[in-house]
């Protein structure tokens, strides 16, 4: 069989065309794969290259070996020394081949993230640095993203004290690492950058060695990388990029998405193939991003279309709350493995990390066997764990591994010596480290008595008011939330220490008048303080743990078993499942609030959206909850915008559009705040009667459209409500002049 019998004909257009540069916009399931190896092996067959004549790059170990592996099927060669690879991995067998050259011993170590890491503190301890001004993460995070954007420390413009310090932390780094022979991932990429611009010779090399680079997921290039490829190409060598605009997700990596409009300006690229036929999804569900994306102005345009029929519509449900939203979820689930489907062919997809806890719960309270893809469980999770090990010690000072955990975490000077001295105090006196550090003494004994002293004032702070009020206070008392804020992906960790405070929220809503934690209260002698309140001895904090503990066990479904699979939008790409559902489509959600003010934010948001829509095959279920607990509060949502971009005539609402589910009986169980505000004792204009609407109600204004109403206040013609009406702001709106109506 030919290798060119299985081609479509944007397919066969793109693999055998001329030796010229080639943009070929590949849109999700249109087969880009098949194109860049069947071009490999094309070219190779035809004689118009050797297979060491070919540069190949692309992002995953995983999807450099799946090339090779497809290249070995359709041509009888021994593919082990074809350049085939990452931008890092190229780049290292560059450097190891000519590393006097890149001024490098011939055994360089490469350093890995924690790696890395050390060395940074190592630099700041032998300059005197205090890490609490300068932390080792921010410094770290500092360096890679200078290296990155190819910018060595004197590259870099210093705006005042700070910066200028830091710049030079990142210059003693360099020379530090020099020094050891040690390179870090972005050092890889730089290096060889350096390399190929200053040696005209080794770069004429290269330049006439590869006369065919062919590079995958192009979308995903930053600014370096795509100056790296400049330097190979030289002026008569081929590039053939294959990527989808539309797919660009990676911003926050440094990834450019405008490097693929770059690259057809700059090279004055003649061959511009769009690879439109889906070979995934049915046709609703490519309407539907097709519309969606259509909304992002800065892209070079595609049309996805499926030869597959229409399928089914796009099913959308509006719940109650996040709660209702995941048992929702969990009691489709079982409706969809009734009708045949195994739950590996299931995935729940969401924006953020932290989103995942109310899902695992309501998948492991219906019994359902999940994975969390390409990360931890909510509570299996670091910053999780810190915060658990510091309600811990709350609970029980005597608990030796919580205060192991956080002793020096964050940060806070306690070396190990000082643990050593600790563990041997604590032996000799046959004593929990709690006590034993009563009797330390010397720098170990000052240092290990302010952590003690620090516990000691959490539990005071801590005594007598809500849990999650408790837990709040601990997230900030112990440095946590303010440690994370100097890491370059804390955000994540943020909004999960966060859903720490939901979670006993929720906690204190649902699972008190559960079996464990009643009995946690009948464990204890006398009367059992109010209900969630937190205290040194409380059992409803002893009894939150436990929960914790149970739900960090082995609910996650182990090897060989069928599983729904669980996972960010992020960690989506690349992925396929016959059942998708996207939940927690609200403003501010997805998309994330942040988006909006940020160049080009809104649109990558709308490109995830894009990407966790065209994972589905068969079947898409989107969803968005009324109300959702946000910071330990109740939230009053507006409906993502990106459901209003999916036309009407593929969509199926699976209940009533606009609020119809809302129910008064969950209405009047929400936390304090909004019943209070709901039950303002004012009346509507001119004292005819009560308030007309209800904290949560949709409505509608002639002028900023749909919203909800989340607050009110006042009486008689003095009455307003506040509104979240999504992307035109929250408003506060005068009752007797609104002309506000129910939705």
């Amino acid at each position: 069989m030919s290798l060119l019998d299985h081609l479509n004909p944007e397919q066969l257009a793109a693999v055998t065309l001329p030796n010229q540069h080639a943009l070929i916009l590949a849109g999700a399931g249109s087969g880009k794969t098949r194109v860049l190896t069947t071009r490999i092996a094309w070219l190779v067959q035809t004689g118009n290259v050797s297979p060491m004549g070919i540069l190949a790059v692309t992002f995953t170990n995983k999807a450099a070996r799946e090339m090779l592996t497809r290249i070995s099927a359709m041509l009888p060669i021994n593919t082990r020394g074809m350049w085939v690879g990452t931008f890092h991995g190229l780049c290292n067998r560059m450097l190891r081949a000519h590393h006097r050259e890149a001024g490098l011993p011939q055994l360089f170590h490469i350093l890995d993230t924690q790696d890395q890491l050390a060395v940074v503190k190592r630099v700041l301890k032998a300059l005197n640095v205090d890490e609490e001004k300068f932390q080792p993460k921010q410094v770290q995070w500092f360096i890679n993203g200078a290296k990155e954007e190819g910018r060595r420390a004197k590259d870099v413009e210093a705006y005042d004290e700070f910066s200028r310090r830091t710049v030079e932390l990142y210059a003693a780094y360099d020379e530090q690492c020099q020094k050891d022979g040690l390179v870090d991932f972005p050092e890889l990429l730089l290096r060889c950058f350096e390399l190929l611009s200053r040696n005209e010779v080794l770069r004429a090399h290269y330049q006439q060695r590869f006369r065919h680079i062919l590079v995958d997921e192009f979308q995903d290039t930053n600014r370096l990388q795509y100056r790296w490829l400049k330097l190979l190409a030289g002026q008569g060598n081929v590039i053939f990029a294959v990527g989808d605009d539309d797919q660009s997700i990676y911003r926050f990596r440094g990834a450019n998405v405008g490097n693929m409009a770059d690259f057809e300006r700059e090279f004055k690229v003649p061959n511009l193939i769009r690879l439109e036929q889906n070979y995934r999804s049915h046709g609703n569900i490519l309407n539907a991003a097709n519309a969606l994306i259509s909304h992002n102005r800065r892209r070079l345009g595609k049309n996805l279309w499926t030869a597959a029929g229409e399928g089914e519509p796009v099913r959308i449900y509006e719940a109650q709350s996040d709660g209702y939203e995941a048992h929702w979820i969990a009691g489709e689930v079982q409706s969809l493995v009734g009708e045949g489907y195994t739950r590996g062919d299931i995935a729940v997809l969401y924006r953020s990390n932290a989103q995942s806890r109310v899902i695992e719960h309501a998948l492991f309270s219906a019994g359902i066997p999940y994975r969390v893809y390409g990360g931890l469980r909510f509570f299996e999770r670091q910053e999780v764990k810190h915060a658990l090990a510091y309600l811990r010690l709350l609970a029980n000072p005597e608990d030796d591994s919580a205060f192991l955990r956080v002793v020096n975490f964050p940060p806070r000077g306690i070396g190990a010596r000082s643990v050593e001295q600790l563990q041997d105090a604590a032996r000799m006196r046959d004593a929990s480290l709690w006590r034993a550090a009563a009797q330390l003494t010397g720098k170990a004994g000052v240092s290990v008595g302010t952590f003690v002293r620090l516990i000691e004032a959490m539990r005071a702070g801590t005594r007598g008011i809500p849990l999650p009020e408790a837990v709040d206070h601990v997230l900030h008392a112990s440095g946590l939330l303010e440690h994370y804020k100097s890491e370059r992906e804390g955000a994540d960790r943020i909004e999960n220490l966060e859903e720490l405070v939901n979670a006993a929220t929720s906690f204190v809503r649902d699972e008190l008048p559960s079996g464990a934690a009643m009995a946690a209260v009948d464990a204890t002698e006398g009367a059992a303080p109010e209900a969630g309140v937190a205290d040194a001895a409380d059992p409803w904090l002893a009894a939150f743990l436990a929960h914790a503990a149970l739900e960090s066990g082995e609910n996650q479904a182990g090897e060989g078993i069928e599983a729904v699979q669980l996972m960010t939008a992020h960690s989506a790409k690349g992925l396929e499942f016959h059942i998708v559902f996207v939940s927690g489509l609200e403003e501010g959600l997805f998309p994330h609030e942040q988006s909006v003010t940020e160049e080009d934010g809104l649109e990558e948001e709308r490109r995830l959206m894009y990407v966790a829509v065209t994972r589905a095959r068969t079947r898409l279920y989107l969803s968005f909850a009324q109300t959702r607990l946000l910071h330990g509060q109740t939230r009053y949502n507006v409906a993502s915008r990106f459901l209003d971009e999916i036309p009407a005539e593929v969509q199926k609402w699976l209940t009533p559009r606009g609020g119809g589910v809302f129910d008064e009986g969950a209405w009047k169980a929400a936390p304090p705040p909004a019943r209070l505000a709901a039950k303002a004792e004012g009346r509507a204009a001119g004292g005819r009667g009560a308030l007309p609407f209800r904290i949560g109600q949709s409505v509608t204004h002639p002028k900023f459209g749909a919203g909800v109403i989340v607050s009110a206040e006042g009486s008689g013609a003095d009455a307003r409500v506040q509104v979240n009406f999504g992307r035109q702001g929250m408003k506060w709106l005068q009752l007797e002049y609104a002309k506000l109506t129910a939705a």
